[in-house]
């Protein structure tokens, strides 16, 4: 599976089953999570074979079990933090899918307290990424139309509209796609969050897809 594979393919899973994730697996996800916090100047931590944080009410009221390993999205607190969670932790959701392992972006259902996080003086906690092998491959999300998650003067180009189908495969929070992506007159992207709960995660998420969709070869990012 590849990654573009691993976007059409990768759905919420909240159910996993109680099955190890081998160490070379761990191993593969762990240098990629040194990567990613070199690239975005994050502390993103893998935590392995720990039920604590997701052993509590609001976990069992988000319908999760079986959670035995997450991504823990910690970062030095900024304005673009959680873009930055967004980007970085997408980029590992979809490498855990290529690995044959199903993930959830988890922003509260969980317990901070009993989750194993690691915070240096001036970080915050973004969120978490349940981790597993799900007991089901989850469910597609509904889609707005493309029209209404861009804007584009005159013929779109094909460059353009695989970034754009690539970011409507993005998962985002309640699946509410508060995202929009400009082309402008110059030639680049513009995009933006619109409000809406864990918007600007959503949007480092989308971004993220649409790089891939769209080649970073062909257009830089606007301001």
């Amino acid at each position: 599976m590849d990654v573009f594979e691993a976007m059409r393919a990768r759905h919420s899973v909240r159910q996993y089953l109680d099955k190890p994730i081998p160490a070379e697996v761990l191993d593969t996800l762990r240098a990629e999570v040194d990567a990613c916090n070199r690239e975005g100047d994050l502390h993103i931590q893998l935590v392995a074979d720990e039920p604590r944080a997701f052993d509590c009410a609001m976990a069992k009221y988000g319908s999760f079990s079986g959670v035995r390993n997450y991504l823990v999205l910690v970062g030095p607190a900024g304005d673009d933090l959680e873009e930055r969670a967004g980007y970085y932790g997408e980029r590992l959701v979809l490498l855990a899918q290529t690995l044959g392992l199903n993930t959830c972006w988890v922003g509260l259902t969980f317990s901070k307290k009993k989750a194993r996080i690691q915070m240096d003086p001036g970080e915050k906690l973004v969120l978490v990424i349940s981790l597993g092998y799900g007991a089901t491959q989850g469910a597609a999300h509904k889609d707005k139309p493309m029209e209404k998650l861009c804007r584009v003067e005159g013929d779109m180009p094909d460059w353009f509209r695989r970034g754009m189908e690539c970011a409507m495969l993005a998962p985002t929070a309640i699946n509410q796609q508060k995202f929009r992506f400009t082309l402008t007159p110059d030639g680049r992207v513009r995009a933006e969050a619109m409000k809406g709960p864990f918007s600007l995660v959503d949007l480092g998420i989308a971004k993220y897809h649409f790089m891939l969709g769209a080649g970073p070869e062909n257009f830089s990012w606007a301001e």
